[in-house]
Parts: structure tokens; C-alpha cells; sequence
């Protein structure tokens, strides 16, 4: 079983205890120091206060001084539904671009099988490219 295939798995067996009944979901990384980072989205009140489901994993990359190699992001409806692959939003791409264009992410194909694609992929005209100097904290 390869990265990618792993963290799929990681990620829907993490549902799976979290969230026995109704809907679920979780984000799973892996970084270059072998770890797994699993997180998901925190309930709240205020829909206002409301962070992705990536947000908690790359937090504690951060903390641990870790880079981010590759990330994925799963839901599903209730715990009779299949899992969807969601495609980081923007604000997440950002997040992940820290360590640099070419972090790979679970994108959303809706073709039933596991695609990863990188940063750079996702973003081919991203704004970093009009600056040569920008240096990634990886």
C-alpha cells in the first residue's frame, strides 16, 4: 500500500471511530519525519468561527516542525454512504503551500478512484509565480 492509499485508509478508519452514525469526516497528512497527522473540522455555535478539516493537521505540523508531504481530506454523507475525496479549498492550498508547490493532495474526480495531484498542479498560475525569491519553509 503506498502514501496516498494510506492515508485514505488512516483517515476513513478515523471516521469510522469518530463518528460512528451521520456524517463524518477527517483529513489525514503525511510528513517527511513519517508521521501521520489526522484532524477534523471542530463543532461549533457560531458558523462564523467554524476552520477546514485540514486546519488541525497542519497546525500540528507546525508545532512539531514538520513538513507536509502529502494531504488528503475524506467525508461522508452518514455511515451508510461511500467516502468522497474533497480537493483542499484555496484557504487550505495556501496553507499547504508553505511547504512548498509540490505537497500532493487528494483532489476530488468524481471517477470513484484515488488521484493525488501536486500543489503546482492545482495552482499552475499561482500567485508565487511572479516572485523568483519566495523560499518555502521546507
Amino acid at each position: 500500500m503506498n502514501i496516498e492509499e494510506k492515508l485514505f485508509e488512516e483517515a476513513m478508519s478515523f471516521i469510522k471511530k469518530r463518528y460512528p452514525e451521520g456524517w463524518g469526516g477527517a483529513a489525514a497528512m503525511f510528513s517527511k519525519k513519517g508521521q501521520i497527522y489526522i484532524s477534523v473540522a471542530p463543532e461549533v455555535i457560531n458558523a462564523g468561527t467554524e476552520l477546514c478539516i485540514e486546519t488541525g493537521a497542519i497546525l500540528e505540523a507546525h508545532k512539531n516542525d514538520d513538513v507536509i508531504t502529502h494531504s488528503i481530506c475524506i467525508v461522508r454523507d452518514d455511515e451508510n454512504s461511500e467516502f468522497k475525496v474533497l480537493t483542499p479549498c484555496g484557504i487550505c492550498q495556501e496553507r499547504l503551500l508553505y511547504w512548498g508547490n509540490q505537497v500532493s493532495v487528494g483532489v476530488t474526480t468524481g471517477e470513484g478512484h484515488l488521484t493525488y495531484k501536486t500543489l503546482e498542479e492545482l495552482q499552475p498560475y499561482h500567485w508565487t509565480n511572479a516572485y523568483s525569491d519566495i523560499e518555502f519553509g521546507n
